[in-house]
């Protein structure tokens, strides 16, 4: 019988007296997809970093193409052809757009780079990816989150891996380039490359896979076709219990007038938008990547230079610097975790009173006993699952880190709550989680702008949605008055 292109057998892995894994396996047939999916914390990128070269298994074994596999280390993976896109962005940037796709396969010869065959090679793959529009010559810390996760794309496949792992790849793209990257990924398997794609957006494994698996607390609990199989069976393999209502609903009325935005332009985007904001109320804001919308809160939170506008919080018009627009009561979530919204070597407690240590602080000194106790309430609040306080951020899952960065702007008291894609590479039992305390929130009194590409999580959890399209605020309308293509419609041009 045939070998399968990718087989990992009875897999194991532990940290400590922590079992990461605890005998899972997994194949891959070449020109097939296959959905690995589970909470944050299962064991997924355990696994994908065993297969990476990342990490050594303590027991187990894997074979590509009927062969021993053992990797040494990531190069060495990637030398007998797997590939990985880690959900975060794993990039140089201060390197170019062409640079990074070909970080270590450039073209050279007598030890000189050959530019205008690397310059063909890149562009070949752009034009695959439906984003020939991406300037080679541009560094990649000059493009927005969902740019960089498309040159990580290119870079993959200019690799021409046999077995690519795909950890999210969709979390910063919108409908449209989604649909590309499927279309990419199908002309993928048509090639006899394997695939295996980690999601927590179910309707996307769905469309793109044809068979899972399921891990939860480091085990394989079920495996099979996903025709087979519907949502709702999934979601329970993955957290052990039925998950009745993904998008909870929590009773909130919008008050008075909290937020008032006028004319607001930054040095590119966004352009002329004026918007207002209740308490108690959730506004959606969505757009293609580009559209404007993360630059919007950047230059409302003052982290952007804002050209001309005028922003009113409440009776305070705060002067355009970081401290002023928290101390006026803004909080901002950023869609770039790692980068720039937590700081990943610090520890939970550091991380979560960061912006407000004056409850805390006497003659100099830090009183930690006292903000231990407020941050172990917001970590209980929020169902932060860690060992301490003290744990640094880094070593939580995706789910927790986020949780983390919401309980900072909670703690900050803030009145106006700007959260950038704050679901982004989230499990679905945090997804519902997060849901419920948005709701809480805005019943709360406090005011939420909810920033996500994700078209059906604004119009089941917003009051209203906004969509921006090149910088512009298109249209503002209750979110029963919008539907996923009247969304798409607007923030791409054209009428449905």
């Amino acid at each position: 019988m045939k070998s399968a292109l990718l087989e990992m057998h009875d897999i194991r892995k532990s940290f400590g007296a922590t079992k990461a894994l605890d005998g899972v396996s997994l194949s891959v047939d070449g020109g097939e997809v296959i959905a690995l999916i589970g909470e944050n914390g299962a064991g997924k990128s355990t696994l994908m970093k065993i297969l990476s070269g990342a990490e050594t298994a303590d027991a187990g074994t894997m074979t590509i193409e009927g062969r021993p596999y053992t990797p040494s280390g990531p190069h060495d993976a990637l030398t007998a052809g797997v590939a990985m896109i880690y959900q975060e962005l794993n990039l140089a940037p201060d390197l170019s757009v062409e640079d990074n796709i070909m970080l270590g396969q450039e073209n050279s010869w007598v030890g000189l780079l050959r530019r205008s065959e690397q310059r063909r090679r890149v562009a070949e793959v752009l034009n695959r990816l439906g984003h020939p529009e991406l300037e080679l010559k541009t560094l990649v810390s000059q493009l927005s989150i969902g740019a960089q996760q498309l040159v990580e794309i290119a870079r993959a496949l200019v690799m021409q891996a046999r077995v690519i792992v795909f950890d999210e790849p969709t979390s910063s793209l919108t409908r449209h380039d989604v649909a590309r990257l499927f279309t990419v990924i199908r002309s993928l398997c048509e090639d006899g490359i394997g695939i295996v794609y980690i999601s927590h957006f179910l309707e996307e494994v769905q469309e793109v896979a044809k068979r899972y698996t399921v891990l939860r607390d480091g085990e394989s609990v079920g495996t099979g076709l996903l025709a087979d199989a519907s949502e709702q069976e999934l979601v329970r393999l993955m957290v052990n219990r039925d998950v009745d209502d993904m998008f909870p609903c929590v009773p909130h009325d919008p008050g008075d007038v909290h937020l008032h935005i006028v004319g607001l332009s930054g040095r590119s985007s966004p352009e002329d938008v004026s918007l207002e904001l209740r308490r108690g109320e959730i506004l959606g804001i969505t757009g293609l990547v580009g559209a404007g919308r993360t630059e919007l809160l950047r230059c409302l939170f003052a982290l952007d230079e804002v050209k001309s506008g005028r922003i009113k919080i409440g009776s305070l018009s705060p002067s355009a610097t970081p401290n002023a627009r928290i101390r006026a009561g803004l909080g901002l979530v950023s869609e770039d975790r790692k980068g720039e919204g937590l700081a990943q070597t610090r520890s939970i407690a550091d991380n979560m009173t960061y912006s407000r240590l004056s409850p805390y602080s006497r003659g100099g000194w830090l009183r930690l006993g006292e903000r231990r106790t407020q941050v172990e309430h917001w970590m209980d609040r929020l169902r932060v699952k860690a060992r301490s306080p003290e744990q640094s951020i880094v070593e939580l899952s995706g789910g927790n880190q986020q949780k983390v960065a919401i309980a900072r702007v909670l703690h900050q008291e803030a009145d106006v709550l700007l959260l950038d894609e704050p679901t982004r590479g989230i499990d679905i039992g945090t997804k519902a989680e997060i849901y419920r305390l948005i709701g809480e929130l805005a019943a709360a009194g406090k005011a939420v702008i909810f920033v996500s590409s994700y078209f059906t999580e604004l119009l089941a959890v917003c009051d209203r949605v906004a969509v921006m399209s090149r910088g512009r605020l298109q249209d503002v309308r209750g979110a029963s008055e919008w539907t996923e293509e009247t969304i798409l419609s607007t923030a791409i041009g054209t009428d449905v």
